[in-house]
């Protein structure tokens, strides 16, 4: 697997490989599963994606902190990534979760289509 360390990276690659739709689905799945509202097409753009999904953990950071720290649990951020997180700017923190996130959810549709 390739190491990707960009959220511009997490789409190429998953479009590349034909995985995009499938890291859509897994983003759903694992929000349904937190309780939060999130729901993307499969033809919503990966620009359009990135700023959904930078929003709605925005929100939750803002006003709703559990919930937030209960979705990084349940698709399994890595605790140490985000404890090196700046956590002074809430946008710019806000965004590196995002990559973080998309890149744990693409970590789990590659995983998922090569085994």
């Amino acid at each position: 697997m390739k190491q990707l360390k960009s959220i511009h990276e997490v789409f190429e690659e998953s479009i590349k490989i034909g995985l995009y739709q499938k890291l859509i689905v897994q983003l759903n799945k694992d929000f349904r599963y937190a309780n939060i509202f999130f729901e993307a097409e499969e033809t919503i753009s990966p620009k359009e994606l990135k700023l959904k999904l930078h929003e709605t953990i925005f929100k939750l950071i803002q006003t709703n902190f559990s919930d937030y720290l209960n979705l990084l649990y349940i698709i399994d951020v890595s605790e140490n990534e985000i404890k090196q997180l700046d956590g002074s700017d809430t946008l710019k923190l806000s965004e590196k979760v995002t990559f973080l996130i998309l890149k744990r959810e693409w970590q789990k549709v590659w995983y998922k289509n090569m085994y």
